[in-house]
């Protein structure tokens, strides 16, 4: 997908699906001269949708890194955000965290029931993990599966849903859930980095108990 993008959208999506890069590591991704990638980043820098900064790293020269500013991050758009908090207060206040709760329940039961049944032909939970991968970054999570250690890191780069997560952190528990329910019981699945906190991503370690 990232090599059909036009060549400064490329670099956006690198950054969000990266997190901070030097110039060197970016054109190495972009498959471009360090020279042609530096003038990308100084136009997304014009634009504001992209900053340098310089960090130091033990006793060698301090490194320049780039990173997406909040106009590069708002390029990856909250799904319907404006919309979507507004029906959360107004069922919270006419209704109740009650009816709020139900409805999340009600969306969770759903997902775990599709998810289980995408899953169920998966033999291992390597299979299992890149398959719900697969499932995430459908949703616009821009989800991926890396190997950590004896276990995987499911990482959604995106939350399409981060108005709402933030308005209700509901959400942000019925998806863990969902996650621990879909892998079952033997499978230990705990959320590392998390969007609402502040990082840059949402990741998951999962492994066998």
């Amino acid at each position: 997908m990232i090599n059909n993008l036009p060549d400064h959208e490329r670099a956006l999506w690198i950054l969000k699906t990266k997190g901070d890069l030097p110039l060197t590591a970016l054109a190495d991704i972009l498959q471009v001269t360090v020279e042609g990638a530096r003038f990308q980043l100084l136009k997304l820098a014009g634009e504001g949708l992209v900053k340098a900064n310089t960090i130091a790293k033990g006793r060698g020269r301090p490194q320049q890194v780039y990173s997406l500013t909040p106009l590069g991050q708002a390029r990856f758009p909250d799904t319907h955000a404006d919309l979507t908090v507004r029906l959360i207060n107004t069922m919270r206040s006419t209704l109740g965290d009650d009816a709020l709760d139900a409805v999340i329940k009600a969306q969770q039961k759903q997902a775990t029931e599709r998810y289980t049944a995408e899953l169920k032909p998966m033999q291992d939970l390597s299979q299992k993990v890149s398959a719900l991968a697969n499932i995430r970054n459908a949703e616009g999570y821009m989800a991926e599966m890396e190997k950590d250690g004896d276990g995987y890191l499911l990482i959604e780069n995106h939350c399409p849903i981060c108005a709402a997560a933030t308005a209700c952190q509901g959400f942000c528990k019925a998806e863990l859930d969902t996650f621990k329910s879909v892998l079952g019981k033997q499978v230990k699945v705990e959320r590392v980095d998390h969007i609402i906190l502040g990082a840059r991503r949402c990741a998951y370690k999962i492994e066998e108990k």
